[in-house]
């Protein structure tokens, strides 16, 4: 029974590193929850939870390869992987109208993106960077929206107004 046992927690680090792990990994899902509620406010599609899960998918990659003692060129093509693939990710959720010739999902895509950056700081331990992440990015996403929204609208009045 013993080897079962040392092999279901191999790789489980001692209480101080534990510690550590489950504060990177709790912060990234807060982190990605707070943007994540923004984004649900706003119906779009990729909520709460997408956010929570793409920040902590981050925070898990890095710090499973900090916790296997990866030098930083390592670290760095890891990193690579994780921006290309929430680029993919990211590419799901734009939508090409050609009826309309419009383009929407940029902005989800982009706060997915920005999400598993927070993320991937929680991992590296740079939690006050990853907290100003998400606070300029729900000040983005909520503040400088409600701005160009009403713009647009205005524009839109002016436009109606000339025909």
């Amino acid at each position: 029974m013993e080897p079962y046992w040392n092999e279901l927690t191999a790789g489980l680090p001692d209480s101080a590193e534990m510690a550590r792990v489950v504060v990177r990994m709790l912060v990234a899902a807060l982190l990605g929850a707070l943007v994540g509620i923004q984004r649900e406010r706003a119906g779009k599609p990729a909520g709460v939870r997408t956010h929570m899960l793409v920040s902590m998918g981050g925070a898990l990659f890095v710090i499973s390869c900090l916790e296997w003692g990866m030098d930083s060129a390592d670290m760095s093509r890891v990193i690579q992987g994780l921006v290309t693939g929430i680029g993919f990710i990211g590419g799901g959720a734009i939508l090409k109208l050609t009826q309309q010739r419009e383009v929407e999902g940029l902005t989800t895509a982009a706060g997915l993106w920005m999400t598993c950056a927070v993320g991937i700081a929680a991992g590296l331990g740079r939690l006050g960077a990853a907290g100003l992440g998400v606070l300029l990015t729900v000040i983005i996403l909520s503040v400088v929206g409600e701005i160009t929204h009403r713009l647009e609208l205005k524009k839109d009045a002016q436009a109606k107004g000339r025909k």
